[in-house]
């Protein structure tokens, strides 16, 4: 192993150790990166992953972040003189990943990019110089001596239009870039202890692939044709080698939950304009949080005819606005006239700017959706500067309305069907009133509790039952600080009826509220009877809620001769 650090305050380190038969990991870990696109908060870093090949023939899989050049390249010329790098293989494009491939392609002028078509068309628009290329489809091979022969399997939206798998037939090993991975960094190689990196895998999932569910069953379906998968060779955090079984069926698992809902809603995208794909992302994400399907589409890359296929039988529709002018503007015309044409009504909608330079004028748009007689799933979103948490934060919550909006007759439905006696008998359970408020950078929230209990002694510990499509939610990841405010019995109808209220997409949530800022620098509730510094330590998955534990680290009581406020429930089949 070998480890190099950079001398910058941000904290860069290098790992370089041999995974596999000729087959060597080069591992970027930015320790100190607190936020990656959508994710707010990352609690561990990240990590940047690339690995070299070395046998008759060379191939490096991916290269790393532009903020690790010097760092990585010196890693890489210790292993191996780059000019004798035969094959460049682009699992995807996204910066992360392919932010070194110019930097590469000069040390290796006579290495052929190998990539799928997509990949390479954005890469000759990123390098602007010829290279070698080699387009691959599902199915092919490329041939490196020595039995490293490379399937190639397509698995495009993981999370990116252009995403291909790697096989190594000889080593068994699986290079899948973004799919399986998570932003957990640390020392460890591979994830020989399963339960501290748990939390970052399923959140990671939740964020980047449940959006994408109907894809990841497609390249899950392919792999499962490879044969014996005895190492997945991740582009974020550890490699997976001990539990490869037990992390797949996860994804598998979770993915067909994602994909059989009901309710779908198509998401329309350009991949390499403006925000388009990160603010698509939030709002991908903010529909699944409630329960219903997404499947996104990039309109420049789109074919008409599987336009037309989705628009028809999705109960939505989120389009990020495109271009007016310009080549990719020439690219997404056909994919949009088929949108519209697709069109039926009943159908909801939702229009985002990109913050491109160039968008195409939003009302437009929104008036010929409204003309069409659909119906409003969120207010369109308008980006007047660079798309900061708050914005993400905003695109989530609005995602999470429309799925309300279109499950809300069925939600109904289901309530009106559950037993009288049961309904009645399982309201009668009551708890104290609370609420919970949290902050996680420039994002506030805050939410109506009764679903709370003491936990434990040692540590004090505490568990909330937290639905899964409340804002708060993405506040409360493991690691994250909160504050529980207990509300006092004859002090609580004003605190109770404004934190019930429906807050729009990005709303702010404590105005005209009376707040202090506690340690853990959360809001605390001037108002409350007594509050909780909480840190979110585990959670449980249920049904439609998470069961969050968390330990507490400070507490006080403001009037010690108060009693808690008490909910008490007609019925138990909803809030």
């Amino acid at each position: 192993m070998v480890v190099a650090a950079a001398p910058s305050q941000k904290r860069l380190t290098m790992q370089v150790e041999e995974v596999a038969a000729d087959t060597t990991a080069i591992r970027s870990l930015d320790w100190e990166r607190d936020r990656f696109d959508i994710e707010f908060g990352l609690q561990n870093g990240t990590t940047y992953n690339s690995f070299l090949i070395q046998s008759e023939k060379v191939a490096l899989v991916d290269t790393s972040h532009e903020k690790f050049r010097q760092l990585y390249l010196d890693s890489l010329k210790g292993l191996i003189n780059p000019q004798d790098i035969d094959y460049l293989i682009i699992s995807h494009t996204e910066p992360d990943h392919s932010g070194l491939v110019r930097d590469v392609l000069e040390l290796a002028p006579n290495a052929t990019v190998v990539g799928a078509k997509v990949a390479i068309q954005f890469l000759e628009n990123l390098v602007h110089k010829p290279f070698e290329k080699q387009i691959v489809k599902n199915g092919d091979t490329l041939d490196l001596g020595n039995g490293h022969i490379i399937e190639f399997v397509n698995a495009p939206n993981l999370h990116w239009p252009d995403t291909i798998f790697s096989y190594d037939q000889k080593t068994q090993v699986m290079f899948t870039c973004d799919a399986f991975g998570m932003h957990y960094c640390s020392d460890a190689t591979y994830d020989e202890n399963l339960k501290p990196i748990e939390p970052d895998f399923r959140f990671y999932y939740d964020c980047l692939m449940a959006p994408n569910a109907r894809s990841v069953i497609s390249a899950m379906k392919r792999m499962k044709k490879l044969g014996d998968i005895q190492t997945i060779a991740t582009g974020h955090g550890p490699i997976l080698r001990y539990h490869v079984s037990e992390l797949t069926g996860r994804y598998w698992d979770w993915s067909n939950e994602k994909a059989n809902a009901e309710t779908c809603v198509a998401v329309f995208y350009i991949s390499d304009y403006g925000y388009s794909d990160r603010l698509s992302q939030a709002i991908a994400h903010g529909i699944t949080k409630a329960g219903v399907a997404v499947e996104m589409m990039d309109l420049k890359y789109a074919d008409p005819q599987e336009v037309h296929e989705l628009v028809s039988r999705c109960a939505g529709i989120v389009l990020g606005t495109p271009p007016a002018s310009g080549d990719v503007a020439k690219a997404t015309l056909d994919g949009l006239g088929t949108l519209v044409a697709a069109i039926h009504e009943k159908q909801a909608f939702g229009v985002f700017e990109c913050y491109g330079g160039d968008d195409e004028p939003i009302d437009p748009l929104v008036s010929k959706f409204r003309d069409l007689k659909l119906k409003p799933g969120f207010d369109p979103i308008r980006i007047t500067d660079t798309p900061s948490q708050g914005t993400y934060q905003l695109c989530e919550e609005a995602g999470t309305d429309m799925a309300q909006l279109l499950t809300r007759k069925d939600a109904i439905k289901k309530m009106k069907a559950l037993d009288s006696d049961l309904d009645k008998a399982l309201g009668r359970l009551s708890g104290g009133l609370y609420i919970i408020t949290a902050q996680k950078g420039e994002i506030t929230s805050g939410m109506l509790a009764s679903w709370v209990s003491q936990a434990s002694f040692k540590p004090l510990g505490l568990t909330i039952a937290v639905a899964k499509d409340r804002a708060i939610e993405s506040l409360m990841q493991v690691g994250d600080r909160f504050v529980l405010n207990v509300l006092e019995e004859s002090n609580y109808q004003h605190l109770m009826k404004h934190f019930l209220k429906r807050f729009p997409p990005g709303a702010d949530r404590f105005a005209g509220v009376n707040t202090q800022t506690a340690k853990n620098g959360s809001p605390l509730l001037a108002d409350a009877l007594a509050y909780l510094e909480c840190t979110v330590a585990s959670r449980m998955e249920c049904s439609d809620h998470w069961i969050v534990y968390s330990t507490v680290e400070e507490g006080r009581v403001s009037k010690p001769e108060s009693r808690t406020a008490v909910h008490h429930r007609k019925v138990g089949n909803h809030y």
